[in-house]
């Protein structure tokens, strides 16, 4: 009989094979998968991780987290949760495991006090959300700006997912030489103009924390001499005969405009990819930033305390770091 409970430590190594099972992991070289599990659900600031495992007698089958997170709206921090990674093994699909695994965690999280949960599903896996009471908010738009009407070309002929893991970068520098100084980052994130809608609570803690995993190979550029005058944070991936160049997030004094434009320039010019791609919104006016039509992933929401304040997608300020699949 399967029944589920929640995870616990010594599930970790029985999960991590599972996630290499189901979604094509490979760990025959390095252990980078079992570091980035810990990384992602033990160390993330805002709490450990929400997880449950399906089991059939002392056999863990199927698995289920999700992330911790933080929002503010309007002044008042708001406890969300990000649905993320889930497994079930091959001989256990079809039974009704990740629907029972997924409502235990919406009622245990419910009861927590957390007040909504989002991610941005696949066009296979978001069919099965709907059904559970999940809403899709909208396509969260993505703009781009290329580097030449020959990457145009490559890009066009390069329609498959990007590599999980970023290339070697030696443009700019990493992300712990600037977002380890947690005073200058404090004083930088003292000088960014108010969110607005809601927008994920920034810290040095946090930032040091979401782009400070080393083989995930996040890097940093700044806008001028120190770090209080802005920096962007970015990752260049392989997407087929593509070089993609992933702006996460830009960190700018009273959301300056021209330095925004610069410092995309930089990033597209020092990273030598074929294009660079942010989160739209019209945050990038002025810096050659195009908006790129039916792309951007989709992004859904299911309410828990509060169900009755579904967000329109323009109540959300989102940047490529809090949506991007890691």
């Amino acid at each position: 009989m399967i029944e589920v409970r929640p995870f616990a430590d010594a599930d970790q190594a029985a999960v991590v094979a599972l996630l290499e099972k189901s979604m094509g992991w490979d760990r025959r070289d390095d252990d980078r998968y079992a570091q980035f599990f810990a990384w992602k659900h033990d160390q993330n600031p805002f709490g450990r991780s929400a997880a449950w495992v399906a089991v059939d007698g002392a056999r863990v089958v199927a698995f289920r987290t999700f992330m911790r997170w933080e929002f503010v709206r309007d002044g008042e921090r708001v406890r969300a949760a990000r649905a993320v990674d889930t497994a079930t093994h091959p001989d256990y699909q079809g039974q009704g495991v990740f629907t029972r695994l997924t409502t235990t965690a919406v009622e245990e999280l419910r009861a927590e006090g957390v007040a909504f949960i989002f991610n941005t599903p696949n066009d296979k896996s978001r069919p099965g959300y709907l059904k559970m009471g999940w809403e899709t908010i909208g396509r969260v738009p993505v703009d781009l700006r290329l580097r030449s009407p020959l990457s145009l070309a490559r890009m066009l002929a390069s329609r498959v997912p990007a590599d999980k893991w970023s290339e070697k970068a030696t443009s700019g520098v990493a992300t712990g030489e600037v977002l380890g100084d947690g005073a200058a980052i404090g004083a930088l994130l003292e000088k960014l103009s108010p969110p607005t809608g809601l927008s994920t609570i920034r810290s040095p803690t946090f930032l040091c924390w979401r782009y400070g995993f080393a083989p995930l190979g996040y890097r940093a550029i700044l806008a001028g001499p120190a770090v209080t005058d802005g920096v962007a944070v970015f990752r260049v991936r392989r997407r087929g005969a593509c070089s993609e160049v992933t702006i996460c997030d830009l960190l700018v004094p009273e959301n300056d405009a021209a330095v925004k434009a610069r410092l995309v320039r930089s990033v597209l010019r020092e990273s030598g990819a074929d294009y660079a791609v942010e989160a739209g919104g019209g945050r990038l006016v002025g810096a050659g930033m195009v908006r790129a039509p039916r792309q951007g992933p989709v992004l859904t929401w299911r309410g828990l305390t509060d169900p009755e304040r579904r967000p329109t997608l323009e109540k959300w300020s989102l940047v490529l770091g809090d949506i991007e699949l890691f």
